[in-house]
C-alpha cells in the first residue's frame, strides 16, 4: 500500500474558539496523543506529528491514504466529543496540498496575524516532541526540515512580517478604546508565558499606574515582573484582588476557566460598575464566556483580536504573492524528492539482481581459469555471458509484447539503454 503525506485538522478560519479549545493539546499531552494515534491506526500510520496552538490543532502524517477518512472519528474520540461533532470544521490535505499547507503555516501565511513569527517556534516544538516520541521517520523529518527552510526563505526574501500588528498591540488598542490614556490604569497579567511577556512589553511602554503578574508559580512571575518593575501575586489571591484592576490580560495553559462569572460579578460590584477590559488569549479559554454579558465588562477573545488585526494587513498583501511563489517552487522540489523515494525499492531490486548475475558469471569465470582455460577466452566468455543476461529481459519483453505495448517499449529503449536509437 502506498504512503501519502497527509494533513488534517482545524484552525481559526474553520472553527471558532469554542470548538478549538475542545481539541487543543498542551505540549505535555502531545506524546500521549501520538501514542494513541499510532496505537489506533497501527501500521497504517507510519509517521506522525501534532501541532496544537491557540489558533489550530493539526495532525501531520506519513500514512496510507484511507487514514484521512478515519481521522475525524479518532480526534473526536480522543477528546471525548460526539462522533461527527468536529466534521463541519475540519480540513484534509493530501500529497502536494499537504506539503503546501505545512509550508504556508510555518511562513505565517495561514496565521490569524499575517506573517506572525511565533508559529514557527511552535511548529519546531511539535516536531521535537514527535521526534522524542519516536513518531518521526525519513518522510516527515525531511518535510519539516524543508518547512523550516522555506519559512526562513520567505521571511528573509519578502516583507511578509514587516509592520505586523501583533495580538499584543491589538490588546493595547482595545484597552485604549475604553479608557483612553492608560497612564492611570491598573493592569493585571495572568500567566507568565511568551504571549503574556509580549503583552506586558506593549502595555509597559505606556507607563500604566500599576502592573501586576499573577501566576501559579511565583518564581516565573517574579522573573517576568522584574523586566517591567511589576508586582506579583498568586492565582489564589485573584478573588480578593480582581476588583483592583482596570485591564486583565490572561493566557495560561489551564484546561479549565480561571475567572468565573461569579468572581467577576463580585469584582464589578466592588468597582461600583467602573468598566473593566478583559482580554482572554488562552485556548482553552481562561475566562468564562458568560462574563461578556456583564454590562461593565468588555471581554475579548483571541478571535476578537484576530479580526481586529486582520484590518491592518493590507500593506503586506503584495508580499503574499512573492511568498506563495517561493512556496510553490519548494513544494515541487519536495514532491520530486518524495516521488524519487518511491522508486528506491525498485532500484535496490535491480541492483541486487545485477549483482547476482555478476557474481554468478564471475564464479563461472574463476572455475574456467582454475581448469587452465586461457584468460583471453575466459574474459571473452565473461563479457558474452554478462551481455546476454543484460539483454535477456528487454529482448524477452519486446518479443512477447503486442503492438501498443511494443510501441511504448521501443519509445523507452533510448532512455533505458543509452546508445540505442529507435529505428523504423
Amino acid at each position: 500500500m502506498s504512503v501519502d503525506v497527509l494533513t488534517f485538522g482545524l484552525n481559526h478560519v474553520s472553527a471558532p474558539v469554542a470548538v478549538r479549545e475542545r481539541v487543543s493539546m498542551p505540549l505535555d499531552l502531545l506524546k500521549p496523543a501520538l501514542d494513541g494515534l499510532r496505537s489506533a491506526f497501527g501500521s497504517s500510520v507510519k509517521e506522525a506529528a501534532i501541532l496544537s496552538t491557540c489558533n489550530r490543532t493539526e495532525i501531520y502524517c506519513a500514512a496510507e491514504p484511507q487514514v484521512s477518512e478515519r481521522l475525524p472519528s479518532w480526534m473526536a474520540e480522543f477528546n471525548r466529543l460526539e462522533a461527527g461533532s468536529l466534521q463541519p470544521h475540519l480540513y484534509r490535505y493530501q500529497k502536494n496540498e499537504a506539503v503546501r499547507h505545512a509550508f504556508r503555516v510555518a511562513s505565517g501565511l495561514d496565521s490569524m496575524v499575517l506573517g506572525e513569527p511565533q508559529i514557527l517556534g511552535q511548529m519546531k516544538d511539535a516536531v521535537r516532541v514527535a521526534n522524542e516520541a519516536g513518531a518521526l521517520g525519513t518522510t516527515l523529518h525531511q518535510l519539516f526540515q524543508r518547512t523550516f527552510s522555506v519559512a526562513k526563505e520567505v521571511r528573509s526574501q519578502t516583507a511578509i512580517g514587516a509592520h505586523s500588528v501583533s495580538m499584543a498591540a491589538a490588546a493595547v488598542r482595545l484597552a485604549e478604546r475604553v479608557f483612553g490614556d492608560l497612564s492611570q490604569a491598573s493592569v493585571l497579567f495572568i500567566g507568565a508565558g511568551e504571549m503574556i511577556e509580549l503583552c506586558a512589553t506593549h502595555f509597559a511602554a505606556l507607563n500604566p499606574k500599576q502592573i501586576m503578574v499573577a501566576n501559579r508559580t511565583l518564581e516565573r512571575a517574579d522573573l517576568l515582573a522584574a523586566h517591567f518593575m511589576a508586582k506579583t501575586m498568586k492565582l489564589s489571591e485573584l478573588p480578593d484582588k480582581l476588583a483592583d484592576f482596570d485591564v486583565i490580560v490572561s493566557c495560561t495553559a489551564s484546561s479549565l476557566p480561571i475567572l468565573g462569572l461569579g468572581m467577576v460579578e463580585r469584582a464589578t460590584r466592588l468597582r461600583r460598575h467602573r468598566p473593566m477590559v478583559m482580554v482572554d488569549l488562552a485556548v482553552p479559554r481562561d475566562i468564562e464566556n458568560e462574563v461578556g454579558r456583564l454590562a461593565d465588562v468588555y471581554l475579548y477573545s483571541v478571535d476578537d483580536l484576530g479580526r481586529m488585526v486582520q484590518s491592518g494587513t493590507d500593506a503586506r498583501r503584495a508580499a503574499v504573492v512573492q511568498a506563495e511563489a517561493i512556496i510553490e517552487t519548494r513544494v515541487q522540489n519536495f514532491m520530486h524528492w518524495l516521488e524519487n523515494r518511491e522508486i528506491v525499492p525498485a532500484i535496490i531490486d535491480m541492483q541486487q539482481a545485477a549483482d547476482r548475475v555478476r557474481l554468478a558469471e564471475l564464479d563461472h569465470a574463476r572455475r574456467l581459469l582454475a581448469r587452465g582455460e586461457s584468460p583471453e577466452v575466459v574474459l571473452e566468455q565473461l563479457a558474452y555471458g554478462l551481455t546476454q543476461k543484460y539483454l535477456h529481459g528487454p529482448l524477452a519483453a519486446l518479443n512477447q509484447s503486442e503492438a501498443a505495448e511494443r510501441e511504448q517499449l521501443l519509445a523507452l529503449l533510448p532512455r533505458l539503454m543509452p546508445g540505442v536509437s529507435r529505428r523504423r
